[in-house]
């Protein structure tokens, strides 16, 4: 059997038609999944019995359980949910005056262990079904302040770029006005700089936003930062980067995380007006790093960020300081999965 999720609206007509049903039910069963938050084929009540049964025996509708909530001072919720086999994945919500903001996994786990970040710190353990990104965002939806998610971010446990094809049937069902109807320039996909899937990406003529994990512009350093650079290298990178703002006339948003006495002096700062200095469309969202004791790691102080912050702005780049969220209930990508899973 297979997860209802996992279907596009075509794909779902498809099934339909081959069960002599008309096709027009997929946009019905997509409503109620998508827009009403009902995951029981029997009560979808305008469906008829013969294809309540029909859909009950061939397909069904994947869950999550959740194994914990935490709720931060400021608002931010994090949820640990468990997958049928076992494996636990992350998911967020950022309520911010207009918005509200889930952040989504890919994966359970990532291969790519940036040092700064929890979510490698295990490994990779496989990468996440369409329908189970979908069904972090229905869980999300159903407990949210009057049942709305208005922005998604791919920022959460794994890359993105890595489950290219589940990624980008999720992004599509989620944008499908049949389905969540979120606007494909409310939903940013975050990677560390995977090259082939940049330059995918670049062909699927979709808005969504593009976020780098950039980090430092300093080509050693990031190798030791961040190991898929010695893949990706920061040169090549950028010049795809090049590429793809041509390319989609799209802006991309480099995320740099600023940790103490390692990439947060003013010297990284030239460094990085240097490296981006030609590219017509960015900007640098600057994020002040959470304290991760499993990685040594730490932010700045609040005079250094502004100063790295300044300096930016003061040679021309559009430059944002986010103020970390959820400081006080291990918010950062994959701390509460690990806190669990070396147990």
């Amino acid at each position: 059997m297979k997860d209802i999720k996992d279907l596009s609206l075509e794909e779902l007509k498809k099934v339909l038609s081959a069960w002599q049903e008309k096709p027009f039910h997929a946009q019905q069963i997509f409503s109620w999944i998508y827009k009403k938050g009902i995951l029981d084929f029997s009560s979808m009540s305008d469906l008829s019995a013969g294809l309540r049964e029909k859909l009950s025996e061939n397909l069904y509708i994947c869950g999550l359980e959740l194994i914990k909530k935490l709720e931060s001072r400021d608002g931010t919720e994090k949820f640990l949910f468990a997958l049928n086999d076992g494996n636990l994945i992350e998911a967020v919500v950022i309520p911010q005056e207009a918005r509200i903001t889930a952040c989504l996994s890919t994966q359970a786990g990532c291969r790519f262990r940036c040092q700064f970040c929890a979510s490698g710190l295990l490994g990779l353990k496989r990468n996440l079904s369409c329908g189970e990104i979908i069904g972090q965002l229905l869980y999300l939806k159903s407990n949210a302040k009057n049942k709305r998610i208005t922005h998604i971010v791919f920022m959460g446990t794994g890359e993105p770029l890595d489950n290219y094809d589940n990624i980008l049937k999720a992004i599509r069902i989620i944008n499908s006005q049949e389905a969540f109807g979120i606007g494909a320039r409310r939903i940013t996909l975050s990677t560390c700089g995977v090259i082939p899937g940049i330059k995918r990406l670049a062909e699927e003529n979709l808005q969504v936003e593009l976020s780098i994990s950039l980090h430092t512009a300093d080509n050693k350093l990031r190798s030791r930062l961040m190991p898929v650079n010695k893949i990706y290298p920061l040169k090549e990178l950028i010049a795809v980067c090049r590429e793809y703002i041509k390319k989609t006339d799209r802006q991309i948003t480099f995320e740099y995380v600023l940790i103490k006495g390692v990439n947060s002096d003013l010297q990284s700062a030239d460094n990085l007006v240097k490296i981006l200095a030609d590219l017509k469309l960015c900007k640098v969202n600057l994020i002040p790093s959470n304290f991760i004791k499993e990685c040594g790691v730490e932010p700045p102080n609040k005079l250094e960020a502004l100063l790295f912050k300044d300096y930016l702005i003061k040679h021309g780049l559009h430059t944002t300081l986010r103020k970390s969220r959820g400081e006080d209930i291990e918010a950062a990508c994959g701390q509460l999965r690990f806190s669990y899973e070396k147990k």
